[in-house]
This record gives structure tokens, sequence and C-alpha cells, in this order.
């Protein structure tokens, strides 16, 4: 229990030492960005970030897809498959095309999506079965 103790206090210690080594570090940052400006004006700016402005919203990434927002498009995807072609016998490897809301053709591995749903019926919440049966899924 001391030797617990006592590893501890020396991790706690070695963090304290590490904490105030950065904090002096980040204080004399502004004298260092000083000097670096005196010596060559037009690589080092007096400020930093000067002449840099925010991303614009064209810029910004787009935001990642949930999990749920995936299988949504999927089942959008099956959809438009079953109206198309009146069953969801869909080979392993059809790709289906769908136009987004923008206009974007989007891609999806229906055949491999389908498949993997039927194998994992068991473990698909009663919502999703639901919905796969409606547009058209047979389970056997």
């Amino acid at each position: 229990m001391k030797a617990s103790a006592q590893e501890n206090f020396r991790r706690t210690l070695v963090f304290h030492h590490v904490v105030k080594e950065a904090e002096a570090f980040a204080a004399g940052l502004p004298d260092v960005a000083a000097q670096l400006h005196a010596s060559d004006p037009v690589l080092y700016p007096k400020t930093i970030g000067a002449g840099i402005e925010p991303a614009t919203e064209d810029e910004k990434p787009k935001p990642r897809p949930t999990q749920a927002g995936k299988w949504t498009a999927h089942l959008g995807a099956a959809q438009q498959f079953f109206e198309r072609e009146g069953h969801l016998t869909v080979p392993r490897k059809h790709v289906e095309t769908v136009l987004s809301t923008d206009g974007e053709e989007l891609q999806f591995r229906l055949g491999a999506w389908v498949n993997n749903q039927r194998s994992r019926a068991a473990a698909l919440c009663p919502e999703r079965v639901e919905q796969l049966s409606k547009a058209g899924m047979r389970w056997a």
C-alpha cells in the first residue's frame, strides 16, 4: 500500500513538472515570435495567423453520414429497385444508382446490402424488419 501511494505521488509530481514546462514554453512564445519577426518580417508576420481567413461553408468538409442515415439511404435504393424490378432478389454484385436531392448520382452496393440484411434478420430491430418487409423483402 505504501509503495502504491509513493508511485501515485511520483506520477503526480511528474505530471506537475510536465504542466509547468508547458506553461513556461507557452509563456515564452510571444518573445520567440517577436524575435523571428524582427529577423525576417516577410517570412514571419507580426501576428500568428495574419491574413488567414476562416473557411467558407463550401470549403468546410461535409459532415460524415451516420449509420442510420446510411441504412435509410440503402433502404431507399432497395425501394427503387423493387419499384423497377418487382422483387428484391438482387444479384450479390448489383450496384444501384440513386439520384440524391441535389441531383448527384449515388452508388449503392445493393446486392451485398440486401444479402447482409437477410443474413442478419434475427439481429435487426423490428422497425427495420417491418420497413424491409414493406419494401418487398422476402426473408427466406
